[in-house]
């Protein structure tokens, strides 16, 4: 029978192991569980509706800007610059299946090339991956085909 104490030492194990295993993940890896959200018509994907989130998947320089761009326009009373999903380039989705190949530098830099057809409209949207205290973060992403400014850099710039 298991007792108290055997309970919380494991909650506790299973809580400790959890952000190592996240440091342990690849680039691969990653990217495709961001994916996955998107896949279907019911696919929810990953709202970046808070700072938690931006900061959960984005390197620091970027979630900063992105979380400022959302606090000023919250101020104004208006949707900030970014008022599209980056990682599908839309804000509705009906996406089946993804092909995504990332390359890695061997080091802590890698890009990701994410093919996709979104209700009929094929799109590739690159990540540039950067490897923070032993976890990857986005440090752009670029959409195609997209109207200029087409890299989340450059629209948080354009602003």
């Amino acid at each position: 029978m298991l007792t108290r104490r055997a309970i919380m030492l494991g909650s506790v194990s299973a809580a400790a192991a959890g952000p190592a295993l996240a440091a342990d993940q690849t680039a691969q890896a990653f990217v495709a569980g961001i994916y996955e959200a998107y896949k279907g018509k019911n696919g929810n994907g990953r709202p970046l509706d808070n700072e938690r989130m931006i900061r959960r998947y984005f390197e620091p320089t970027l979630a900063a800007a992105m979380v400022k761009d959302q606090r000023e326009a919250a101020r104004r009373g208006e949707v900030g610059t970014l008022d599209f999903d980056p990682f599908v380039d839309a804000q509705d989705w009906d996406i089946e299946t993804f092909d995504i190949a990332v390359r890695e530098d061997g080091g802590d830099k890698a890009s990701a090339t994410v093919k996709f057809s979104n209700m009929k409209n094929d799109s590739t949207v690159v990540l540039d991956l950067v490897r923070i205290k032993g976890e990857w973060k986005i440090s752009n992403i670029t959409w195609t085909p997209h109207e200029a400014p087409n890299s989340l850099r450059a629209l948080l710039a354009h602003q």
